[in-house]
């Protein structure tokens, strides 16, 4: 059974970074990052296909987030940079198999495999 590991999470002022890296397994072409807040949903935060390094983003995180992969480590990574008390949430990563036409959907039902999540904290 394949187990993604987070690391990286922590408690920051508004404005600050973080930077959560996960370890995954190379069989799976798409990677990403979800988050859910105390009484909300998942949600998508940002997806990357390994293979092309196509990369997609929530809309609230757009200019301040940013996913890359380390192939040579096997990992990928979430700056989170301008950080917002919305911001705040458990953040999980995520593998999947599923493509479409390179591009990874942001959509959890099409990642299998999860971590166990690290808690992002963003508070005066």
């Amino acid at each position: 059974q394949v187990q993604l590991v987070e690391s990286g999470g922590g408690s920051v002022q508004p404005g600050g970074s973080l930077r959560l890296t996960c370890a995954a397994d190379k069989n799976y072409p798409c990677m990403g990052w979800f988050r859910q807040a105390p009484g909300k949903a998942r949600e998508g935060v940002a997806i990357i296909a390994r293979g092309f390094g196509y990369t997609s983003y929530a809309d609230s995180v757009k200019g301040r987030f940013n996913i890359s992969q380390d192939k040579r480590e096997q990992t990928v990574d979430l700056q989170m940079n301008s950080l917002k008390p919305e911001d705040a949430a458990m953040y999980y990563c995520a593998a999947g198999l599923r493509t479409y036409g390179g591009r990874c959907p942001m959509s959890e039902d099409d990642f299998t495999i999860w971590g166990r999540g690290t808690q992002v904290a963003v508070s005066p």
